[in-house]
């Protein structure tokens, strides 16, 4: 836990599994996270590879949302956070996707943590905003911590990827949660450094790139055939 960090309530806390669960309804079993690129083009043939795609996506990818969702629930200015993560996202195409998965993620939050921040913003960008802004507002809503936003952050950049890989390359589900467990200390480190971030403002924000998953978005999306969206 970061200095000066205290745990949500009991009830709030419990709100973190809700939000975290791959089953809650916000739309990223539709997407790989970049995992159908890299097992088309051989950089994930199995869980050794898989666990370094992870590894990657969590340090760049994934740290950069959880600061955006940290911030978000902080209560920044959500405005302003959209406009950040436009910055750091060069890929046309997962600036689209990140805005879809923010629609649909704008639907669950509404059925379960309403919030007039979130009204607020859906009026603002009615075209939706970007998911990590919404999921920080959700975290917020429900009475979690920056530090709980970003949790569910990092995990999901690495495990939208792994239950990618178990359809695409009938990896064993056993081999995949093992992959996850190896990379959970590294997921505390990365959240923490995010919600650290958060606290000094938007211009401390990290800005993390991943230039290969970028480049591979664009190619993917015009794929005539895929599995994922992204």
């Amino acid at each position: 836990m970061a200095a000066g960090e205290t745990l949500a309530p009991s009830a709030a806390r419990a709100a973190l599994l809700v939000l975290a669960d791959g089953r809650f309804p916000a739309g990223g079993h539709a997407h790989s996270g970049g995992a159908e690129a890299a097992v088309k083009a051989g950089r994930v043939r199995d869980a050794e590879s898989l666990e370094a795609f992870c590894r990657g996506r969590l340090h760049t990818a994934g740290l950069t949302a959880a600061g955006l969702a940290a911030a978000a629930a902080a209560g920044l200015d959500p405005l302003a956070l959209d406009e950040a993560a436009d910055a750091r996202t060069p890929s046309p195409a997962l600036r689209a996707a990140a805005r879809r998965l923010g629609r649909q993620m704008t639907r669950a939050v509404r059925a379960t943590w309403p919030s007039p921040e979130l009204e607020a913003l859906v009026a603002a960008r009615p075209r939706g905003a970007h998911q990590p802004i919404v999921l920080g507002l959700a975290a917020r809503a429900a009475g979690l911590t920056p530090l709980d936003a970003a949790y569910a952050a990092v995990y999901e950049s690495v495990s939208g990827p792994a239950t990618a890989v178990v359809r695409l390359l009938s990896l064993d589900p056993f081999d995949a949660t093992g992959v996850l467990a190896r990379l959970a200390p590294e997921l505390d480190l990365v959240a923490a450094r995010a919600a650290d971030a958060a606290r000094g403002g938007v211009a401390a924000l990290p800005a993390c790139s991943a230039p290969l998953l970028d480049i591979t978005a664009e190619v993917h999306a015009a794929w005539p055939v895929r599995l994922f969206a992204t």
